[in-house]
């Protein structure tokens, strides 16, 4: 049986998603795996979890650029 408390969720509440990249500009997940979350085993949860810290440093300024000049408009 899954424990679905065994690898918390990396949301941190700022849900946009960042068009050009696919990647939501606040935890860095997909669509894809935001939406089946909560069927992910804890396994497939730490996958997902461990390519985020790569995501955040290949995209972070260029979606937190595009996003900051959306909000000024």
């Amino acid at each position: 049986m899954r424990d679905e408390t065994e690898v918390p969720s990396p949301c941190v509440s700022i849900c946009v998603i960042d068009e050009p990249t696919g990647l939501c500009a606040g935890c860095y997940r997909t669509l894809d795996e935001i939406a089946g979350w909560i069927d992910l085993s804890a396994a497939e949860r730490r996958a997902v979890v461990a390519n985020l810290a790569l995501r955040r440093a290949l995209y972070e300024d260029e979606i937190t650029l595009r996003h900051a000049a959306d909000a000024e408009r």
